[in-house]
């Protein structure tokens, strides 16, 4: 795959997930907090979720720790469809998440594991 389609699937994905975690943040915390318990999650779970959303998509877009970001975005994303999407269909319901989701599978499939920072994905 091009390494310049990726370094814009990874700041797209990267900046995304930012701004979700940071409408977590500045919406108050608490809010999101009480959406988790309502779901049968734990509540810290919503600082832990927005935490990596804010975070790791700056990580994400700066090319830092890209494998582990990534596998964190799959594992929250699929979460998400799961527990709150799947009921309304994909249509209307689940297909924000679901792109985002193969977004991350991109990402984490194209970063090399042993490779940690890597700014500009290579052509290997």
């Amino acid at each position: 795959m091009n390494k310049y389609g990726i370094l814009i699937v990874r700041i797209l994905l990267g900046g995304l997930m930012f701004l979700h975690g940071l409408q977590k943040f500045t919406n108050g915390i608490g809010g999101t907090v009480q959406f988790f318990e309502s779901l049968g999650i734990p509540g810290f779970m919503g600082y832990i979720v927005a935490s990596i959303e804010l975070v790791g998509g700056l990580a994400l877009a700066f090319g830092v720790l890209v494998p582990y970001v990534s596998a964190l975005f799959i594992g929250i994303l699929g979460v998400a469809i799961v527990t709150v999407k799947l009921s309304d269909g994909f249509l209307g319901g689940f297909e924000p998440e679901f792109v985002l989701l193969i977004l991350a599978v991109v990402t984490l499939i194209t970063s090399p594991l042993k490779k940690v920072f890597q700014f500009m994905p290579s052509d290997k």
